[in-house]
């Protein structure tokens, strides 16, 4: 199959990131389906869209037939024989645990045309845990994107049994869609970008569990040093605090790391208050109008309110 092939795209999850990767190919010209097993979730999604088109071409510049047409080309399924008929590519963003892609992989395996490419946005496994579960594993790569409104970095990362074309389809797919394209030479947790991220929201969450600083404070340091519009724990609610707590736990768990356990048990307790981050409107800040957003904030060196 050529880059010229794929026309049909189908997102599994319809998440902060597969929902987000839906638009960016249809924005491009692609039909897209989203697929989730959860139905009533499509109802906010769809509006998640309407907002994203805005955000993402900025006010004025997108007319609302463009909107129309572009938000059109996204359809929702929550029956999988349907969702896969006729699909390209797939990229999946179901949560960060190998069992679950696993399971998913296996059942659109079954489904989905054989010429199908099968890629993971996963933000912290390696492809090769469930490769073998695809079904497919030579037509199976990693294709990770980051925030669509913040930057158009994407990484290839292949496992040992990716076939060469196979990197070179979806690089070129990545370079449709716009994307600078970073190639993982081998295997390696994080990618590059999210290898140095986690460092850093790990230890912004270790300052805080062990009562070095307020999470504020935390934020400021990097914001004030680095010149940066946000800091670690405002990063951790644009992510989305249910998906920095899943890669958390699963390494504390791998790793049976002391720290890394207190770090998950800090980030469950904001998530068994419903607080997920940005897009519940409250994390470790509340939304919209963040406290690290205010014009003060740096020089305003006392714990902020807009959380408790």
């Amino acid at each position: 199959m050529n880059v010229e092939d794929i026309k049909r795209v189908l997102i599994l999850g319809a998440g902060t990131m597969g929902h987000q990767i839906g638009f960016l190919c249809a924005a491009h010209g692609y039909e897209v389906v989203i697929y989730d097993s959860c139905p009533d979730i499509f109802e906010k999604v769809r509006q998640r869209l309407d907002k994203l088109a805005d955000d993402f071409f900025g006010p004025g510049i997108m007319t609302p037939d463009k909107k129309k047409e572009v938000i059109g080309r996204v359809s929702f399924s929550s029956n999988p024989e349907q969702a896969a008929r006729e699909v390209d590519l797939v990229s999946e963003s179901v949560p960060e645990d190998p069992r679950i892609k696993a399971q998913v992989f296996g059942t659109f395996n079954a489904l989905c045309p054989e010429r199908t490419i099968f890629t993971t946005n996963t933000s912290s496994l390696v492809p090769s845990m469930f490769a073998a579960a695809t079904g497919r594993p030579e037509k199976f790569v990693a294709f990770h994107f980051h925030d669509i409104l913040i930057t158009k970095v994407v990484d290839i990362m292949p496992h040992p049994g990716t076939a060469p074309e196979t990197i070179d389809l979806v690089d070129a797919f990545a370079r449709k869609l716009g994307q600078v394209v970073i190639t993982v030479k081998r295997e390696s947790a994080g990618y590059v970008f999210n290898a140095m991220l986690g460092a850093l929201l790990d230890s912004a969450v270790a300052l805080v569990s062990k009562n070095v600083a307020c999470l504020e404070d935390v934020d400021r340091a990097w914001m004030g040093v680095m010149h940066s519009p946000t800091g670690p724990f405002g990063i951790m609610d644009s992510i989305g605090l249910d998906t920095v707590w899943r890669v958390t736990d699963f390494r504390a768990r791998a790793t049976k790391e002391k720290q890394l356990k207190a770090n998950a048990d800090f980030l469950k307790s904001f998530i068994d208050q419903g607080k997920l981050g940005k897009k519940s409107g409250e994390g470790f800040y509340r939304y919209p109008g963040p406290l690290f957003s205010q014009k003060d904030f740096l020089e305003n060196g006392v714990e902020g309110n807009d959380r408790l």
